[in-house]
C-alpha cells in the first residue's frame, strides 16, 4: 500500500501556486500550509472544505516562519520557540479542518525545517514537542525522511512514524534529498518521476544522483509536489501506474 501526499494550498492572497481541487482528486493526505511558508485563513479554510468533500486526509504542514523564502531558508530557532510555533500552526489549521467537518490527521514540516529535522536533534525534538502541545494525549502522525531524527524523535515520544519518499527529487547515496541549490535536485522529466514513483512504492529503492548503488527507501507515504508545473496531470499518471503495477493507493492508517 502506498499513500499520496501533496503539499497544497501553497499561496497568500490573490497569489496562488498550487492547483488543489485538481490534486485533491488524486491524492489521499493532503500538506496544508499553515500560514508560515505559504496559506492564509482563507487559503485554509478552502483547502480544508474541498479535502473533506473528497474524503482527503488532512494534514498540517508546518514551517519556519518565512513568508518571503518559501520555508526554504535555513533559520536558527531557539527550540521552545519553534515547538510553540509548530503548535501555533497545527492549531490554527485545526479549527479550519473542524469547521469542515474533519481534522488534523497527522504533521510534517517544509522545506527547511524539514531537512533540518533529519539531523538536528534539538530541531526534530522541538518539532516533537510542538505536536505534543498542541494534540496532547491523542498525538499525531509525523511524516518524514526515513532514519532521519524526527522519526526517531517521534517515536521515541509516542507518535507514529510516516516514512516518506519523493518521486521527483533527486537522492544521495546516504538516502537524504539533494540540497535544491545543486544542479539536477529536482526531476523534471514526467517518465522519470513516474518510473521511480513505482520503483519505489515496489522495490523500496531509488538510484542516487551520483549513479551509485540503489538506496533503500522504505516509504509509507510518496509526496508529489504541488508546485511544480503540471503538478496534477503527474500525480493522476503516478496513481494509475502504481495501480497498473499492483500497488493499492491508500491513506496510511
Amino acid at each position: 500500500m502506498m499513500d499520496l501526499n501533496a503539499d497544497l494550498g501553497e499561496g497568500f492572497g490573490r497569489w496562488t501556486l498550487t492547483d488543489d481541487e485538481a490534486l485533491l482528486s488524486v491524492v489521499t493526505s493532503a500538506n496544508v500550509a499553515c500560514g508560515f511558508h505559504a496559506g492564509d485563513p482563507s487559503i485554509m479554510r478552502r483547502v480544508c472544505e474541498l479535502a473533506a468533500e473528497r474524503g482527503v486526509r488532512i494534514g498540517a504542514q508546518v514551517s519556519y516562519r518565512d513568508l518571503a523564502g518559501f520555508g526554504r531558508r535555513a533559520m536558527d530557532v531557539p527550540p521552545d520557540e519553534l515547538a510553540d510555533e509548530v503548535a501555533y500552526q497545527i492549531g490554527a489549521l485545526e479549527v479550519f479542518a473542524r469547521a469542515a467537518g474533519s481534522k488534523v490527521s497527522y504533521v510534517k514540516p517544509h522545506g527547511a525545517l524539514y531537512n533540518r529535522t533529519v539531523h538536528d536533534a534539538g530541531q526534530a525534538g522541538a518539532v516533537v514537542a510542538g505536536i505534543r502541545l498542541a494534540a496532547g494525549a491523542r498525538g499525531l502522525p509525523v511524516l518524514g525522511l526515513p532514519g532521519s531524527l524526527l522519526l526517531a524523535a517521534a517515536s521515541e515520544a509516542g507518535l507514529a512514524p510516516v516514512p516518506e519518499a519523493f518521486a521527483d527529487r533527486a537522492y544521495t547515496s546516504a538516502g537524504t534529498l539533494v540540497p535544491r541549490g545543486e544542479p539536477g535536485a529536482v526531476l523534471h522529466d514526467p517518465d522519470a518521476v513516474v518510473a521511480r514513483a513505482v520503483r519505489m512504492a515496489a522495490e523500496g529503492a531509488v538510484t542516487p544522483a551520483d549513479g551509485t548503488a540503489p538506496v533503500p527507501v522504505a516509504a509509507r507515504s510518496l509526496c508529489l509536489h504541488g508546485d511544480t508545473p503540471g503538478a496534477a496531470g503527474l500525480a493522476l499518471r503516478v496513481r494509475e501506474a502504481l495501480r497498473t503495477a499492483g500497488v493499492r493507493v491508500e491513506a496510511f492508517a
